[in-house]
Formats: structure tokens, C-alpha cells, sequence
């Protein structure tokens, strides 16, 4: 390491052109670093903004085909879908129905644009009528009762033709329990990214205007991490790991960059970051009020993710991102 220090070092030489600035740049943010989450529903021609998330729908599955199209155009790699649901019940019963939304979505998708990954979260919060991520008896979120139908659910999905399965539900063994039924059932080569390390965030509030899916009652950290803890996202994901995931994901990714770069240096697998609703809303909200400029943060917030050590970004912005740096 150089210690000749100023006069003799200047470390503006690098900064003085756009070019020599890329030269040196550290880190890239590349559009294909991008999966751009989608929200599914029932219908024909449905185009519904999401009130608190300006620019994002809800969709019918041939808006859904449209945008899946847009998306390959644009060349990022990956959606994740979200289904919304026609009727809910205890049983979570349409999230693991071959017919149901997100399986007649992904199967529109594939057969549309065969080439783009398709992700599917699966969890029962947008499709049990008490909006809980699991099934609930007196009251209680029961963990080991959720597993069996999360199973079912990720297997309907990979059935469909998803690439990809995405445990939300943050329910303990839930990977083991959709690895070892994918396996059983003749899907083995579809992949798991778990939401390894999701916490118990109060950026969530938009999605759950999105999907549909806000609790009728309590909430959900019995199941989902306490902000304040670091050393047990290191547990969760290396337990994961060890179940059988392919991707692991830290959610949400703003407040959460030291969790994020913690895990980097903990692990080898592929490592995706969830750039969530209450982030996106944030910069909308101040970009429209004219406090800051849209485009420039949004570069910099994502930038920012991928410094940390996200190898992946799930971020509504993907697509206006990838018309800028493609």
C-alpha cells in the first residue's frame, strides 16, 4: 500500500473525465443483476395501480404476458410473481390449486417468453382469509402444519413451469419440506431462492396493499426476524443453506446493507437483496414533492445494494433502471 500521501498521490487524478471515472469504478450495476416483481389477479384486461406504490399494477395474466415480454425486451433475466387470489379460506386452498392465478400466470409466461425466469413466491399470508403466512388454529400460527402445504404449493408452481421457487413464510424446515417434495415429485432441477433473512419490517406496508394481504389480526413476528438482531440472519441463512437453498435473500435491503454485507462474507451461494415496497414508495414520494431526483437515487440506492454484496436485486425500479444502464 502506497504511502508517498499528498502532493505526490492525488486521488482526483481518477475522478477527472467520465472515462477514467469508469476505469476504476469498484462496483457495476448490471441489468441483468435485476428480477422485477410482479402482481397477478384474476380477469381479463386488469390494469389496477397500486395506490400506494405510483407506477405498479395489479394484472391480469395477459397484461401479466405484456409485461413478461417487456421485461425480456428490456434483457432482465427474472420476474417474481405474486398471486392475488379469487377466494381465500383457512387452507390457503387456491395457492396450491393447479388452476389458480399464479399457475395459469407462469404458464402463460413460459409459453410466451420461454427464455425469462420465472420466480414464484410461495407463502398462504395473500390467500388464507386471516392473512397469515401459515395455518392457524386458537389463534397461533402453527409451523409444522404450514410445511405440508407450502410443499404443495411450491410443487403446483414448478409444475407450471416456474424456474424458480421462492419461500417467503420464514416457517422453520420450510425449505427441507419443499426440496424434499420437488425432489420426490420429479422437480428436481427447479431451484429455491428462501427469503433466508427476512425481517419483521414496517416496509412492507405497500405490498400488503398490493397483494392483498394484511394479517386480520396480530402480526407476523412470531415467525418474521426482529429488526434489531444480526447474528441470527447469519443462523437463518446458513440453516437454509444447509436445507437445500439455491439463493438465499435478505428482505428488505435498505435498512438491512451491514446484514447484507455480513452474509457476503459468510457464504458462497448466490446472494439476493429485496429492495421492497416502503423503499420504493419513499423515493417516489420525495421525487414527486421535486426533493430529490429520481433517477440519480435510485442508481445510487441500487448501486449501494450491489457494493454491499448482493449478487441480486429485486427492486420495482428494474425496469426503469435497465432503459438507463442497458
Amino acid at each position: 500500500m502506497s504511502n508517498a500521501g499528498f502532493p505526490v498521490q492525488r486521488l482526483r487524478r481518477l475522478r477527472m473525465t467520465p472515462t477514467l471515472r469508469s476505469m476504476v469504478r469498484e462496483t457495476s450495476l448490471r441489468v441483468t443483476d435485476l428480477i422485477y416483481p410482479l402482481f397477478v389477479l384474476h380477469g381479463s384486461r386488469v390494469k389496477a395501480e397500486v395506490s400506494s406504490m405510483p407506477g405498479i399494477y395489479n394484472l391480469s395474466v395477459d397484461y401479466i404476458v405484456e409485461e413478461a415480454r417487456a421485461v425480456r425486451d428490456l434483457g432482465i433475466p427474472a420476474v417474481l410473481l405474486f398471486g392475488i387470489p379469487k377466494t381465500k379460506d383457512d387452507m390457503a386452498s387456491e395457492a396450491y390449486d393447479p388452476k389458480g392465478i399464479v399457475q395459469q400466470a407462469v404458464k402463460a409466461i413460459k409459453k410466451a417468453t420461454p427464455d425469462l425466469v420465472v420466480i414464484t413466491d410461495v407463502c398462504l399470508c395473500a390467500y388464507t382469509a386471516n392473512g397469515h403466512c401459515g395455518i392457524v388454529r386458537d389463534g397461533k400460527i402453527l409451523n409444522d402444519p404450514t410445511l405440508e402445504v407450502l410443499a404443495k404449493v411450491a410443487l403446483s408452481h414448478a409444475q407450471a413451469g416456474a424456474d424458480i421457487v421462492a419461500p417467503s413464510d420464514m416457517m422453520d424446515g420450510h425449505v427441507r419440506a419443499i426440496r424434499k417434495k420437488l425432489d420426490e415429485k420429479g422437480s428436481p432441477d427447479v431451484a429455491i431462492m428462501s427469503y433466508a433473512a427476512k425481517y419483521a419490517s414496517a416496509f412492507y406496508g405497500p405490498f400488503r396493499d398490493a397483494a392483498q394481504a394484511t394479517p386480520a389480526f396480530g402480526d407476523r413476528r412470531s415467525h418474521q426476524m426482529d429488526i434489531a438482531n444480526a447474528r441470527e440472519a447469519e443462523l437463518e441463512i446458513l440453516l437454509d443453506i444447509k436445507e437445500g437453498a439455491d439463493i438465499v435473500m435478505v428482505k428488505p435491503a435498505l435498512a438491512y446493507l451491514d446484514i447484507i454485507y455480513r452474509i457476503r462474507q459468510r457464504v458462497l451461494q448466490p446472494l439476493a437483496a429485496y429492495s421492497v415496497s416502503g423503499e420504493y414508495a419513499l423515493i417516489k414520494a420525495a421525487a414527486q414533492q421535486g426533493w430529490l431526483d429520481e433517477e440519480q437515487i435510485v442508481l445510487e440506492w441500487l448501486t449501494a445494494i450491489k457494493r454491499a454484496g448482493a449478487d441480486l436485486i429485486l427492486t420495482y425500479f428494474a425496469k426503469a433502471v435497465a432503459s438507463k444502464i442497458a
